[in-house]
């Protein structure tokens, strides 16, 4: 059923959903609480949704069309234009919060040793797995403060 929430799971908690930068019909935009590079953004349903595949075909046209909008905002807030636009979906790829979501990263020339570093450290160990607690994480008031510069951001690229 659509528009539940599930209290246990980090993304359906009331500050990270009120945290949002750009929003949509049915998806929000919110900056990741622990960033692998500047800009490392996730699109996620509003309510609990664990797969991709329980998307409707319109729920996954919003949110490729949401997801490509949120970029505008990251290209003019970040200054990068090439990206990353991945999703691990499972325990075996690497998905550490049961909620469904699309990273959104903003890449620029060496900002990483190789373009494709990325992907080994979807193959790390559990303790070095990109969304684990071994990442720093960015305080509340941190992500606060960068969710309101992005929605400011938004406002103005999403309104032209």
């Amino acid at each position: 059923m659509k528009n539940m929430l599930d209290s246990k799971c980090a993304f359906c908690q009331k500050d990270v959903q009120e945290n949002n930068f750009a929003e949509s019909e049915n998806f929000l935009a919110i900056y990741n609480v622990a960033p692998i590079l500047p800009g490392h953004s996730l699109i996620i349903p509003r309510w609990h949704v664990h797969s991709l595949m329980e998307l409707s075909k319109q729920e996954l046209c919003e949110m490729t069309v949401f997801a490509r909008d949120v970029v505008k905002v990251l290209i003019k807030e970040f200054g990068h234009t090439a990206f990353n636009w991945t999703i691990q979906e499972g325990v075996e790829a690497g998905q550490t919060v049961p909620h469904l979501h699309l990273h959104l990263i903003p890449r620029k020339a060496k900002d990483l040793p190789q373009p494709g570093d990325w992907y080994p450290l979807l193959e790390q160990s559990e303790i070095e797995l990109i969304d684990s607690d071994a990442r720093p994480k960015l305080s509340f008031d941190e992500m606060k403060v960068i969710a309101t510069k992005l929605k400011a951001t938004a406002k103005e690229v999403l309104s032209q």
